[in-house]
């Protein structure tokens, strides 16, 4: 084998970079039969290096959401590691190697899926950053070049043995008889001896308690770090620290942390952290809720004047309710609302004629009657004369925002 092994299996002699790659093509991982999710790509690369499948599956779905390549390197992993009951791989199979148990037109799914998420997955559509997909294949391969270093010599796989079938012979001849011709009641034989009883096991070792890793205290440490220094570049009027970019270099930190603590068994309280924060990352990036300034809460404007309405109300996060029916008949008003999630709340006086332009990214709208609800659906537009028909007060409405409930009703 390649690198060369000594008489326990142990990896020997990986001096370079050629040799290492050469060592993990011969001896790369097993998809298990037992403890897989999709493939058994995580748990076939958790089992290969002794590191928990879950901090794998954390990496992969931390390489899909940074920059989308966690799903083509986990479809690459479907397509040349082979099962455990299985000659080759599903790629080699599809050439004639052997045997597989992945079909050959599932294979040939896998392919054709494989270079639309590479595309996908390495252009600048996706991600916090741009060349996203770069990184992460650079972190992943980094990582997994680094573990066949340091425990390649570990659980290496043994491909399977094909089962022959031995069949009895029959020999023809005379049948054996006892040589002395002594009667058996005369054979002198040993006396019976007693039922075997095995040795009592030896009492088992105590387990000797883990030590705590002081790796996922240091990477929480410098999360908060890199989280604090974004917040003050934030403060300090530099655009490009965005609550996207913050959760993605938050996360990157994190992604460090749990590549480190594979190789020394530690950091993975750090996994509690990084799930929450890649499904906040996943709404934050779908859904520019950034793009809403004003602040966070409630806020409730009831202008009693046309000249106490502001021709801009603006929030970033929480519940906004502006009531319009406080206003004299008489002077035309125009206003717009952005905010950019939770509810918002507009109250317009019974007789106003009002002139209506609602729209959300992602949520439910009801804006005089007009609706809709779903992602990007397109603005609703509209115009309500109210119960006396044409001649109340004249309001011009606009309201936009990114995620939640927008609603425009009479009161």
């Amino acid at each position: 084998m390649s690198g060369g092994t000594d008489q326990q299996g142990k990896v020997s002699g990986l001096s370079g970079f050629e040799e290492t790659i050469k060592d993990f093509w011969a001896s790369r991982p097993r998809r298990p039969a037992r403890g897989r999710k999709v493939a058994g790509v995580a748990a076939a690369i958790g089992n290969r290096y002794g590191i928990d499948p879950v901090i794998v599956r954390v990496a992969f779905v931390a390489a899909g959401v940074f920059g989308g390549i966690g799903l083509v390197l986990y479809v690459l992993g479907w397509l040349f590691f082979a099962g455990e009951g299985d000659e080759v791989s599903a790629f080699e199979s599809l050439i004639g190697r052997g045997r597989s148990s992945v079909s050959r037109g599932f294979a040939i799914v896998l392919i054709i899926a494989f270079f639309p998420l590479a595309s996908w997955a390495f252009s600048s559509s996706w991600g916090w950053f741009d060349g996203g997909g770069i990184i992460g294949l650079a972190l992943l391969v980094t990582a997994l070049y680094l573990l066949h270093r340091s425990r390649g010599q570990d659980n290496r796989p043994v491909a399977p043995v094909e089962e022959t079938m031995t069949y009895p012979t029959s020999t023809s001849g005379p049948a054996v008889t006892d040589p002395l011709g002594a009667a058996p009641l005369a054979w002198d034989l040993p006396d019976p001896q007693s039922a075997y009883s095995p040795p009592p096991e030896p009492p088992r070792p105590r387990r000797r308690r883990r030590e705590r890793s002081k790796v996922g205290v240091a990477t929480f440490g410098a999360a908060l770090l890199v989280a604090g220094g974004g917040a003050a570049g934030a403060a300090l009027g530099v655009d490009w620290f965005s609550v996207q970019h913050i959760v993605g270099l938050v996360l990157g930190t994190l992604g460090i942390g749990l590549v480190t603590g594979a190789f020394v068994r530690g950091g993975r309280g750090l996994i509690a952290l990084a799930v929450p924060l890649s499904i906040a990352g996943v709404v934050l990036t779908s859904v520019p809720v950034t793009e809403y300034r004003g602040g966070f809460g409630d806020v409730d404007a009831s202008p009693a004047t046309a000249a106490e309405v502001l021709p801009v109300y603006e929030h970033t996060a929480g519940d906004m309710r502006l009531d319009l029916t406080r206003l004299p008949a008489g002077t035309p008003v125009t206003t717009t609302v952005r905010a950019g999630a939770g509810r918002t709340t507009v109250v317009v006086p019974e007789t106003a004629d009002v002139r209506y332009t609602c729209e959300i990214d992602a949520g439910n709208v009801d804006c005089l009657g007009g609706r809709s609800d779903g992602i990007n659906r397109g603005p609703v537009r509209g115009e309500d004369l109210g119960t006396d028909g044409r001649g109340g007060p004249q309001i011009d409405l606009n309201v936009s925002q990114g995620a939640g409930d927008i609603e425009v009703r009479r009161g």
